[in-house]
């Protein structure tokens, strides 16, 4: 697929969007240029002689970076790209202090959506933040808003939405009965994975947000989320079904965390639900034992 053809005269607002659009869906969110440039119109360039080798000058060690424990330990074995490691930790200093001043679920949305520490805020169309009962004993954590959860602004919708009311209902549950949140608040465009830049500069958010919500049984549905929140090395292919405790804040009671799949997954991978069904067991038996 191509971007829509650019007419000789001057685009109108409608064309440009469309333009805008299709780079967005595809990944495409920074420029090379200052000016756009076309190279199916421009020539072969002529390739310049190399430069004679010129002895590098040495260099000072850069100082030692300050790491964040309790982020990266989070995300141990994912790695952020060393070069953008001052921004990063830029970002990160920024969202916990802004998450940390939230007393409300309100004030922490307010100050998730004023944040302008993660890239992809600049191409998504909706902010989705939660949906559910804040007072729910048990919270649902996915890995980014699907494609109709950024055109309508809310979480778990559309064919995933659907699976994921009828999961619910299974076991006894509606939406308005539990917490239903994802570990990034912006679609990611491309259908790519996260970076895990973009997941270290959500992360105080959402830790925060669990702060809030207190909830005694929380469920990762996916891999981000398992692999962010439980270090379950090797995915939630491998990790689902089995119990963990979490302290999010390192203080308190604990957390029992279990990972299964999404339900945009067992939408392509219809097998899946015989195990997530299991796990849905194992959800009904404990959400039993803490209400």
């Amino acid at each position: 697929m191509f971007p829509p053809q650019a007419p000789t005269t001057d685009l109108d607002h409608a064309q440009l969007a469309a333009i805008l659009r299709w780079y967005a869906d595809m990944g495409v969110d920074i420029a090379v240029d200052d000016t756009p440039r076309n190279r199916f119109l421009e020539g072969p360039r002529a390739t310049a002689p190399s430069p004679a080798p010129q002895a590098e000058p040495a260099r000072r060690a850069p100082p030692a970076q300050a790491r964040t424990p309790e982020v990266f330990s989070a995300n141990a074995g994912r790695g952020v790209d060393p070069a953008a490691a001052l921004s990063v930790e830029a970002a990160i200093q920024s969202a916990r202090e802004s998450a940390a001043q939230a007393g409300t679920l309100e004030e922490l949305r307010a100050a998730l959506m004023a944040f302008e520490g993660c890239i992809l805020k600049r191409s998504a169309t909706s902010f989705v933040f939660a949906d559910g009962d804040p007072r729910a004993r048990i919270m649902f954590v996915g890995d980014a808003p699907g494609d109709e959860d950024d055109r309508q602004g809310l979480a778990f919708t559309g064919k995933p939405g659907r699976l994921m009311d009828r999961m619910l209902r299974s076991i006894g549950l509606e939406r308005q009965n539990v917490w239903l949140t994802n570990l990034l608040p912006w679609r990611i465009p491309g259908k790519r994975s996260a970076t895990p830049q973009e997941i270290a500069v959500c992360l105080p958010f959402l830790m925060r947000q669990i702060a809030l919500i207190q909830p005694a049984i929380l469920v990762c549905l996916g891999n981000e989320a398992a692999l962010t929140l439980m270090d379950i090395k090797g995915g939630v292919v491998r990790g689902r079904g089995v119990w963990r405790e979490l302290r999010p804040d390192g203080v308190g009671a604990p957390i029992r965390a279990i990972a299964t799949f999404a339900p945009s997954y067992m939408l392509r991978a219809v097998s899946s639900k015989r195990d997530v069904w299991r796990d849905l067991i194992e959800i009904r038996k404990a959400l039993a034992s803490v209400t």
